[in-house]
């Protein structure tokens, strides 16, 4: 079933299912029952996400991205099939929303030349401050 995310739907294709036994809530059940889910991304095949907004999704992926560039989430939260499905899609879908924002570009400012000088003017009061703490001394 195909993952929706805004306008953006991922086919089923760039996408795979599997159910592996896991460590997590299921008491004595959770050693016979395969209901961890492991959800593998295409994302160096998937023709779905521009170049840019790939390159941020392996970056913030760090490291669930696997050599042969698929991206690899797994959940095991819950006690169902069902849930860690859920989850592990849901997982997915927010690290693409994530990636999907164009971050803004950071322009250099300088500080004005009055900010300059209170900077300095306040310098120069704890400057003094400070050295009329020292030992006073009788000059005779």
């Amino acid at each position: 079933m195909p993952i929706s995310i805004g306008e953006l739907t991922i086919p089923d294709a760039d996408y795979a299912l599997t159910f592996v036994r896991g460590s997590g809530p299921g008491g004595q059940n959770v050693n016979k029952v395969a209901t961890a889910c492991q959800l593998r991304f295409d994302l160096a095949g998937t023709q779905l996400l521009p170049l840019r907004v790939k390159a941020r999704l392996r970056a913030l992926a760090g490291r669930r991205v696997t050599d042969d560039g698929s991206l690899l989430i797994l959940a095991r939260n819950h006690r169902t099939q069902e849930g860690n499905r859920r989850e592990a899609e849901g997982r997915l879908t927010a690290l693409i929303e994530a990636a999907m924002v164009e971050p803004k570009l950071r322009r250099a400012t300088r500080p004005t030349r009055a900010s300059k000088e209170r900077r300095l003017e306040g310098k120069k009061t704890r400057g003094g401050t400070k050295a009329g703490r020292g030992k006073v001394r009788f000059d005779d």
